[in-house]
């Protein structure tokens, strides 16, 4: 009678083990920082690095170094960043059950359940709502327009233009040249043609090598990681990657050929030079684009030493130009 007792103990004990799988309600258990830490990670801090564009145009009129220009260029960067966020915000909560069956797509913070849906939506909203509004207040309109006009843009693209054939490659390459655009319209700099000429098919070459990298790397199975790919060609993509890196070569000559009637008075002809540093560049990354490599922009470049110390010379040079030492 005595061994019946730790009998019925252990049969009272059993229930407690079989309900162990208590890590269920984990998702409930969503915290204030965990869900900051969450709408964070679904701002693509990493994809930041892409915004420092904003400092192109006053660098190449060399209207970089002052208190006043810094303050300005620091200010465009974060709200800037602010509408990307807004557009990355929108897109998870909108591509939330689409990324839950998506191998990778399914960590992030909205498809994961770390950040509600309506909360991404609401907060995306805000950020769209109030950057151009705080743009218009402490910049200019003109400033606020784009981003604007940026917000928009994106958002279609999120929605319907993704899907549209070239049209995709076009508006991630405005992407980049609004980022570029901005700073001097900030700082109210003349945009020059060949700047725009230059950024716009420098940016077009490595949008098309990444999406020429991803239908290397996804043959046969691209759709699943951007639907579009299986409407590409790679042979097409190798030609629009070719052809806008040619037109960017073409167009920085051309300026630095051009002295605008003003002959240098720099110790070398360093306008000439950089074309140098400029094509070895264009040509150090069409090796990652020919293999198929080409991911982010920012990873190439900081991942591949000969191609940043080449970048690094020839900022060198650009700057000498420009300051015309």
């Amino acid at each position: 009678m005595t061994e019946t007792a730790p009998l019925h103990d252990t049969a009272a004990a059993l229930p407690e083990q079989h309900t162990r799988p208590e890590q269920r309600p984990a998702p409930s258990r969503r915290g204030p920082g965990t869900l900051l830490l969450g709408l964070l990670r679904t701002a693509r801090p990493k994809q930041w690095v892409k915004n420092t564009l904003v400092v192109a145009a006053p660098a190449a009129a060399g209207r970089l170094f002052s208190v006043q220009a810094l303050t300005q260029l620091a200010l465009v960067f974060a709200l800037f960043t602010a509408c990307a966020a807004a557009v990355y915000l929108v897109n998870d909560a909108r591509d939330a059950d689409a990324d839950r069956a998506h191998p990778t797509k399914r960590h992030r913070p909205v498809a994961a359940g770390q950040v509600p849906v309506s909360v991404a939506y609401a907060v995306g909203g805000a950020l769209g709502a109030l950057a151009p509004v705080a743009a218009a207040w402490l910049t200019s309109p003109v400033v606020a327009a784009l981003l604007t006009a940026y917000i928009g843009m994106q958002l279609a693209y999120c929605v319907s233009l993704k899907h549209v054939l070239v049209v995709d490659l076009a508006v991630v390459t405005t992407g980049f040249l609004m980022r570029a655009m901005v700073g001097g319209l900030a700082l109210g700099i003349p945009l020059s043609r060949w700047f725009l000429i230059t950024t716009g098919f420098g940016a077009l070459f490595m949008v098309a090598a990444k999406r020429y990298s991803e239908a290397v790397q996804m043959a046969g199975k691209a759709g699943a990681t951007r639907a579009l790919l299986t409407e590409y060609t790679t042979g097409y993509l190798r030609f629009v990657w070719q052809l806008a890196a040619s037109v960017a070569v073409l167009g920085y000559c051309l300026w630095a050929l051009e002295e605008g009637g003003v002959p240098h008075t720099s110790v070398l002809p360093w306008r000439q030079l950089s074309m140098v540093a400029f094509i070895l560049a264009v040509l150090r990354y069409a090796v990652f684009a020919d293999r198929g490599t080409a991911g982010e922009p920012e990873d190439v470049v900081l991942r591949d030493r000969a191609l940043a110390v080449i970048g690094l010379v020839w900022i060198a040079m650009y700057g000498l130009a420009v300051a015309n030492w």
